[in-house]
């Protein structure tokens, strides 16, 4: 009996997942990985760090599953898109991993948008450039940290560092590669694009490219000492997490837009063409001849989790000691929250937004009457908005019938009925777990010859779903409160500017 190992690393958390040939989850570890915060918009990690820990969570994984590591057909690995993670000329990190919550080079790209050189990116790459873009990254140590800059001897992602971890291999995948660096025509490698943002210089730094699922190296004897895999075990390219978690739930397809809310805003569809367009990213499909289009932003489900995590830890603690789901608790009042009408409202932009960098979080229409379930709701309201501003962008330029929603929240089921209800779309979710790592084993498996592609889903026709629908006199009212969110939007817009500068005065 054969397994696959699929390697998810998000913004906080790493996870080892085996799985058996069909898909089902037979083991799941788990090890949350720090956040250097040191200054404001910094947001970066130890690398070593991150491969410890990930290294620590493959051991586990492997020792709780009830097959050898010899079972392990192939291993894949996915992790957060964007940021930037530098190494020297010997392959050994350069500082620390920055994430894609980090904002620091936000006025690298403002200078960009009014020097037009925004709209030339876009044409070029598909894309426009963004706070934790590679390229504004990039630009930034450039500017202010030059001998690091000139030290740089490879550019990788977060799960392309995993995979030099355990192979000794350096490259990346298709999905990877188009982050800003690939024309959105040829979908390779485009020498213009480093020379439009200054970086020329770095064209050898840029990691070889491989299909998601081309074998890309096998686990060394030193990764497999540390992981407690089988050395020779055979290691894919894997894949961007945005795309590996659509693939996961059966969302990669023309016609349906996959909704992942997470860390991030998540909403994207494929397509057999290349469209360009300011509100979403098109970039690299699994193949050449297909393009995934991305509207996203930082500001989805992890705004319940600092909700909970800053303002509610005390009963949080307090309903664990006694046995108790504090989410269940909660579910009770955000439902009680949901049967009256409110005033209130919540903008989610606590990391980022669609509207700029200098976007904040706030509740409007806050009164002495509202408690926690009041504010619960519009939070998950604000969220829902926030995507439905998203996936307006793409089924204005793309044919959409349906949606596919995945991330934790969406177990939720007044929360998969929200969205159905804000979107206007039939929303389906499904029973899948850890939809990304499985994504990733799918690469894996086609790998090494267990699925034809990794499109051949061995679940296909065997997953749990459940469809919501819009309830009209509910789509209605929520279509109403959208509106008003987005008036608020272009209201605030010359506050934010204003509230930053506040910051900025205060900041070295």
């Amino acid at each position: 009996m054969v397994c696959l190992l699929g390697i998810d690393n998000g913004l906080t958390v790493t996870k080892a997942v085996v799985f058996d040939e069909a898909g089902k989850p037979l083991s799941i570890a788990r090890r949350r990985i720090s956040q250097i915060i040191d200054r404001p918009r910094h947001v970066e990690r130890d690398m070593r760090e991150l491969w410890r820990e990930t290294a620590a969570a493959i051991r586990e994984a492997i020792a709780t599953a009830g097959r050898t590591a010899s079972d392990i057909a192939a291993v894949a690995a996915t992790a957060h898109g964007d940021g930037l993670y530098l190494l020297d000329s010997s392959r050994q990190p350069l500082g620390n991993g920055i994430l894609s919550l980090d904002s620091r080079a936000c006025g690298i790209v403002r200078d960009w948008e009014r020097q037009g050189l925004s709209e030339i990116a876009l044409r070029l790459s598909g894309q426009m450039p963004h706070a934790s873009a590679p390229a504004s990254l990039l630009a930034w140590v450039k500017r202010h940290e030059p001998e690091r800059y000139a030290a740089i001897g490879h550019v990788v992602a977060c799960k392309d560092w995993l995979r030099y971890c355990l192979t000794g291999t350096i490259g990346t995948d298709l999905t990877e590669a188009s982050t800003s660096f690939s024309n959105v025509e040829t979908q390779t490698y485009d020498a213009q694009i480093l020379e439009l943002f200054g970086l020329g210089a770095l064209q050898h730094a840029l990691p070889p490219v491989q299909n998601p699922d081309d074998v890309a190296g096998t686990v060394t004897a030193e990764a497999a000492a540390a992981t407690g895999l089988m050395r020779g075990t055979p290691v894919v390219a894997g894949i961007h997490d945005v795309t590996a978690s659509a693939l996961g739930i059966g969302g990669l397809a023309e016609g349906i837009v996959a909704i992942v809310a997470g860390t991030y805003s998540i909403n994207e569809t494929l397509t057999s063409r290349p469209k360009i367009g300011s509100e979403w990213f098109c970039r690299n499909g699994l193949r050449r001849g297909e393009w995934n289009n991305m509207a996203i932003s930082p500001a989805s489900a992890t705004n319940y989790d600092w909700f909970i995590d800053q303002l509610c830890a005390t009963d949080k603690a307090a309903a664990e000691r006694d046995g108790q789901s504090f989410h269940a608790v909660l579910a009770r009042e955000i439902e009680r929250a949901f049967s009256s009408p409110s005033s209130l409202m919540y903008h989610p932009y606590l990391f980022g937004s669609p509207h700029g960098a200098a976007a904040s979080a706030s509740f409007l229409g806050l009164r002495g009457w509202h408690g926690r379930g009041d504010m619960l709701r519009a939070v998950l309201e604000g969220i829902a908005f926030n995507h439905r501003l998203h996936v307006d962008a793409l089924r204005d330029n793309f044919r959409i019938t349906a949606a596919r929603l995945t991330g934790g929240i969406s177990r939720n089921p007044l929360f998969a009925q929200l969205m159905a209800d804000v979107l206007g779309l039939p929303v389906t979710t499904t029973d899948t777990e850890e939809a990304a790592a499985w994504g990733a084993a799918l690469c894996a498996g086609a790998g090494v010859g267990m699925f034809a592609s990794p499109y051949h889903d061995p679940r296909f026709g065997e997953m749990h779903d459940r469809i919501f629908t819009p309830t009209d006199a509910t789509a209605t009212e929520l279509a109403e409160r959208y509106r008003l969110h987005c008036r608020a939007s272009r209201t605030l817009s010359s506050l934010w500017t204003e509230l930053e500068d506040l910051a900025s005065k205060d900041t070295p």
